[in-house]
């Protein structure tokens, strides 16, 4: 049997470390497919150009890890949430932050830029949604609705409506003019971790844990069909631009589907793990994965992939033949009416809630904006990228060469005892050869990439302020986020504390330690975590100080000094009593916080 192999059907491009620690959330520009931004456990975002190894730009000023991020359809403006529910924009072309935006009450699971308006959307840890004018600093509406996390949100083509996924098992629709709830819809039977518009008609898929993809009528409300496998929870989808077919992420594996009949069109084997995120340029899927500190990317040529036709795989429903799918370009249902200009209209008539939830604090704004960077790690990819606004031509453009597959494999004969009759030419793909650099090159900080160990993303070996000692203005600076009596503000501070064992000082445990009981027994995931880190450094620095001077026999004579240090130590004592039997009850939980407690409750014995 002869057996001869042709150009690869998907590859990897790339792999790069993106950042100094876990990379924890990615996002590709859908305009180039070549824009790709990185977030990670530093708390850093990092920019990059797709088969590229430099980092061509480094985000800062979250104090937090980076839960959420999303491209606007310019690739001008990026947005990023954090752990502790706050949002920051940037300017890419301006290399500046533009916007602070605070409010959430936990970890922002999901983004999205208005395609038109100056508008962005965000889905927290804490069940909210909200629409941030960002000329404006402030939050123009919340949508409340949701009972669990809200995992994605999307705004329809013509910017009229907001879908939201949640893992409430849900996917609402959102009128923004009206500022209300059009539709919930129901059906999945897990968390839905995915939700995209069709570009032209009113079609609506999402995709979840449980295994399904379905696709819901925007006109009549109603299920139109539901793909179910027998694979991995869905993590990402994505339309065909012209509307054709749904492209849908699974471990290590693309899967293309119609929907009227539903259908599966065909299967690509494509070793990219939990994908995190898809894009498409040049009838090339571009997808990205992540694990731990490493970003991977891959390429499907898609002119090589079935779309529709009579060629089907895997046919859901039954074995017999299904009816043709309609052709591309036409439509079964409505269209959307997209405005002629770029402009906000679609959010003119939404209400507006309080002033103090329309805006941010405009000194926390100031404060963070001066703390927030971007540091442009390589020039040359930064201009070639982001062009001044003014420029006549704005590169990469708009259409760039595809990238080059790798090269054909020679053709392999297999030589079989078979019979003339039987010799058949099958067009198989060898394993994919890898031809990856034996050394691990970390992108460097140049505009060229020659063999050098400086990194591009610089760890940070700095936990406080440039000219200023951190232990100058603690415990000064908790008092007053104390008195601001907002446990998002304690949380930041404690994330920055955390990180420097030494800061911890016996005046800021008094201080910190009822917070630390607050945050223990607070119903957000991120609270809880930072209260266990912060109580854990107390107990392993002081609590045996503490002991030790309370056990200790009266000093003879005055000694201001002790006396001083006694009081603190027996506040500190009591305030450890109280949040120990918290650390007890709690300590039955099952999961991470469970043994983290359980940790704590060995560590608190000795108070007992």
């Amino acid at each position: 049997m002869a057996v001869s192999v042709t150009t690869k059907t998907a590859w990897k491009l790339q792999e790069i470390t993106a950042h100094s620690s876990n990379v924890s959330s990615l996002v590709l520009g859908k305009s180039s497919g070549r824009l790709l931004a990185t977030g990670g456990d530093d708390c850093r975002v990092n920019i990059w150009s797709v088969n590229k190894p430099n980092c061509i730009m480094s985000l800062t000023g979250h104090t937090t890890p980076i839960e959420s991020l999303q491209i606007n359809t310019n690739e001008e403006l990026i947005v990023a949430g954090s752990q502790s529910g706050s949002i920051r924009v940037w300017d890419l072309e301006a290399a500046k932050i533009l916007r602070t935006l605070l409010g959430h009450k936990a970890n922002i699971c999901s983004l999205d830029f208005h395609p038109f308006g100056s508008f962005v959307a965000s889905g927290s840890l804490d069940t909210n949604i909200k629409l941030w004018d960002v000329r404006r600093k402030g939050c123009v509406f919340r949508y409340k609705g949701h009972t669990q996390a809200v995992r994605c949100l999307r705004f329809s083509p013509d910017g009229k409506w907001l879908a939201s996924a949640a893992d409430d098992h849900t996917v609402k629709l959102w009128d923004l003019a009206a500022g209300k709830i059009m539709f919930e819809f129901t059906g999945h039977t897990g968390p839905v971790n995915v939700v995209e518009f069709h570009p032209n008609e009113y079609l609506l898929a999402s995709g979840s844990s449980d295994r399904t993809v379905r696709f819901w009528d925007l006109e009549k409300f109603q299920v139109v069909s539901c793909i179910e496998e027998e694979a991995t929870p869905v993590r990402c989808v994505l339309f065909n631009p012209d509307g054709c077919c749904l492209y849908s992420g699974f471990q290590d594996s693309l899967r293309v589907y119609g929907w009227e009949p539903e259908r599966c069109f065909d299967v690509v084997l494509v070793n990219w793990g939990k994908v995190a995120d898809l894009s498409i340029c040049n009838n090339q899927l571009i997808g990205v994965s992540f694990a731990q500190s490493t970003v991977s990317s891959f390429v499907v040529d898609l002119s090589r992939v079935t779309k529709s036709g009579s060629i089907l795989h895997g046919l859901i429903r039954d074995d017999k033949p299904l009816v043709q799918p309609t052709p591309a370009g036409s439509s079964l249902r409505r269209i959307y009416d997209r405005p002629s200009t770029s402009c906000s209209k679609p959010q003119s008539r939404v209400k507006h809630n309080s002033e103090s939830e329309r805006r941010s604090p405009s000194s926390e704004d100031d404060r963070d904006e001066k703390e927030s960077k971007a540091e442009i790690q390589n020039p040359e990819d930064y201009k070639e990228i982001f062009q001044p606004k003014n420029s006549i031509s704005r590169t990469p453009p708009r259409n760039n060469e595809p990238f080059p597959a790798p090269p054909e494999d020679e053709p392999v004969t297999v030589k079989e005892a078979v019979k003339p009759s039987q010799a058949v030419d099958v067009q198989t793909p060898l394993p994919k050869q890898e031809h990856s650099d034996p050394i691990q090159r970390p992108p460097i900080a140049s505009s060229t990439p020659v063999t050098r160990t400086e990194p591009s993303v610089i760890p940070a070996a700095r936990n406080e302020p440039i000219g200023l000692k951190a232990s100058d203005f603690l415990p000064t600076s908790v008092d007053s986020a104390v008195a601001i009596n907002d446990l998002s503000v304690v949380v930041d501070l404690l994330n920055i504390v955390n990180q420097k064992a030494s800061l911890w000082k016996l005046d800021l445990c008094t201080i910190v330690l009822p917070q630390i009981e607050k945050l223990l027994q607070s119903k957000y995931e991120s609270y809880v975590q930072t209260g266990c880190t912060s109580l854990k450094l107390i107990l392993q620095r002081f609590l045996p100080l503490i002991t030790d001077i309370l056990a200790a026999p009266p000093s003879v004579g005055v000694d201001i000094t002790r006396e001083e240090r006694l009081h603190k130590c027996k506040l500190c004592y009591k305030q450890l009593k109280n949040i120990s039997n918290i650390v007890k009850n709690k300590s039955g939980l099952s999961g991470r916080h469970g043994s983290a407690f359980r940790e704590l409750h060995l560590l608190m014995a000795v108070l007992e």
